[in-house]
């Protein structure tokens, strides 16, 4: 399997200042264990400064260390061109989100010492494009996440290289119009993204997760962890960046308050499970989990990650 998503696994936090060779090893190596052989690691909005430094222990870990080069195939850079909107910012600390600009992004890719493969951004907030173009033409993967653009401005951005949807379902209020919602833009967009779920039951409850794969094609559809620390590693307090998450006997990341979720506990095996009990079979469950991430990077459907 490849995860496209992931925030930390096996008690690791990947966006922790100060994160060890070693560290990096045993999550990777229970990764492997697990049955996930790729994975781009995920660095979430923070102050730019924190983001850049974490950008580029983790792809100077790699670049070091071949165990972790097996697993580590690149990194998610994930904010901070998102909307401060409460809902819609979900975990991200809104202190740090901003308006997309050129010289931000272009500080977060050279941290990445050529390893950033997935850029996730609001486009509401690169309401040029500009930048969605700047990355585009630089062969990385541009997503849409944590946003709430008109149908309109999805497909401007999808005309300026936008190519992924990031956990859809999530990021988002509550409530929302029952029609007219980024739910709905999105799906209406499936044949031009690629639509990345998080398949916990909790994020998104299983019964409407296999409507939304229905109905975007699960040609058009992924899978993603959006695994934090804790992941399998039961009830407890665990970290991602600054914020202390404190997980219960429901193994759910809630936010303190309990107004969002913060990440997932749910391994991606365990993900692949619940999927299989909803009758999906093992092809489909392949293309979920493994053939449509490794398409989406560009690398066609060979064995190996």
């Amino acid at each position: 399997m490849l995860d496209l998503q992931i925030n930390g696994y096996a008690g690791v936090d990947f966006n922790a200042e100060a994160l060890t060779e070693d560290q990096l090893v045993r999550a990777c190596r229970q990764l492997e264990a697990d049955g996930v052989t790729g994975i781009l690691a995920t660095i979430i909005t923070a102050d730019l400064g924190a983001m850049c430094r974490r950008i580029r222990r983790l792809a100077e870990l790699r670049e070091h260390n071949p165990e972790i080069a097996r697993i580590l195939i690149g990194i998610h850079i994930e904010g901070p061109f998102f909307p401060e909107t409460p809902g819609y910012i979900g975990a991200h600390p809104p202190g740090h989100a901003r308006p997309a600009d050129l010289e931000t992004t272009q500080r977060l890719i050279d941290a990445g010492l050529g390893m950033t493969r997935l850029f996730t951004l609001a486009p509401e907030r690169d309401t040029s494009g500009a930048v969605t173009q700047w990355l585009s033409d630089r062969g990385i993967i541009v997503a849409a996440g944590h946003c709430n653009p008109s149908l309109e401005q999805l497909q401007r951005s999808v005309d300026h290289g936008l190519k992924a949807f990031t956990h859809l379902g999530n990021g988002c209020p509550l409530n929302l119009h029952r029609h007219d919602n980024i739910i709905q833009r999105a799906l209406a967009c499936n044949e031009q993204l690629t639509l990345c779920f998080i398949a916990d039951g909790a994020h998104v409850p299983l019964f409407a997760l296999k409507n939304y794969l229905k109905c975007a094609g699960l040609e058009n559809c992924l899978i993603v962890s959006d695994d934090i620390s804790a992941a399998g590693q039961g009830p407890g307090t665990y970290h991602i960046g600054e914020q202390h998450v404190t997980i219960g006997d429901d193994l759910i990341p809630w936010s303190e308050d309990r107004t969002h979720f913060v990440g997932s506990a749910c391994p991606l095996p365990v993900m692949r499970e619940y999927l299989r009990a909803l009758e999906f079979t093992e092809p489909e469950l392949n293309m979920l989990f493994k053939d449509n991430a490794r398409r989406l990077l560009g690398q066609g459907e060979s064995n190996n990650a």
